[in-house]
């Protein structure tokens, strides 16, 4: 990748599902169980850009910016995790998708959890962690969002995600951090931000539907994530029925802190690691 250009990730289009513009790349072969990757906040589909020259080789790819993150136009009624899997269900639907892989950390990992519990035949595996799994597990700034009160952040735009950009930059290229600042300006802060706050009511009805989940999942949390402990991804190892629960040395950005372990652990899952070995 040119230091002042952004990665190849595929070919990247903006459709309409469910009346809202959702911006998602597609890359890889057609035929076999494709793979929907759902892009972390206040990230994008970028964030991938370690891993797809690894999978595009051998598996059709979809990288999906959710609504209301990314790229992907809002809309109030679909901003809260069990909502969301319901439009994750809606976007398996427009592609025709009846089977599929998913690698959803971060804020994906509640809604792509509620779409499996849901309409568990649709999916073939998991890739999950880095979510909060419960509004008191969360810790820092994203705990802070969650408690915040509507309508706060209004008038913050990217300014109010400039600690974590910032962060990150040290690591991730310029053009993609850009993408991610992009995709935090004007009101686009606080509208993601009305899906966190959905954790309170929305993740105390997930937990009991957890060890009903009996879908193969790869769980995968930074060992030092301050925003979300790891003991989110013990919870989701002690309820889920058939997982792998991997702590990487890395924050809360295990996709590029830890990127080759991440590559590595998530190519041998979809490579056949999800049918074997599972504690």
């Amino acid at each position: 990748m040119r230091q002042n250009s952004l990665p190849e990730i595929g070919k990247i289009t903006t459709s309409k599902i469910d009346g809202l513009a959702i911006r998602y790349a597609q890359a890889g072969p057609t035929g076999g169980i494709p793979v929907i990757l759902t892009a972390p906040w206040p990230e994008s589909i970028y964030s991938f850009y370690h891993l797809i020259p690894r999978l595009q080789t051998r598996y059709l790819l979809l990288l999906i910016d959710l609504p209301g993150f990314g790229h992907s136009e809002s809309r109030q009624n679909v901003m809260a995790p069990e909502a969301m899997g319901n439009f994750f269900l809606k976007i398996l639907h427009h592609f025709d998708i009846d089977r599929t892989h998913v690698v959803a950390p971060d804020v994906g990992t509640p809604a792509v959890l509620f779409a499996a519990a849901k309409q568990p035949a649709l999916f073939e595996s998991l890739v999950i962690g880095g979510a909060a799994m419960l509004p008191d597990l969360a810790g820092g700034a994203l705990k802070d969002m969650i408690h915040s009160p509507q309508g706060a952040l209004t008038n913050v735009g990217a300014d109010g995600m400039k600690p974590y950009l910032e962060q990150a930059g040290k690591l991730t290229p310029a053009p993609i951090i850009e993408d991610f600042r992009a995709a935090s300006a004007g009101r686009r802060l606080e509208e993601a931000a009305q899906y966190v706050r959905g954790y309170t009511t929305d993740l105390p009805k997930l937990e009991p539907l957890l060890n009903q989940i009996e879908i193969p999942s790869l769980i995968i949390a930074g060992k030092n994530d301050a925003i979300v402990p790891p003991a989110n991804a013990q919870l989701l190892a002690e309820k889920l029925p058939i997982n792998r629960h991997m702590l990487l040395d890395a924050g809360h950005r295990v996709w590029e802190e830890a990127a080759s372990d991440y590559v590595e652990a998530v190519a041998s899952w979809l490579d056949g690691g999800y049918r074997f070995g599972i504690s």
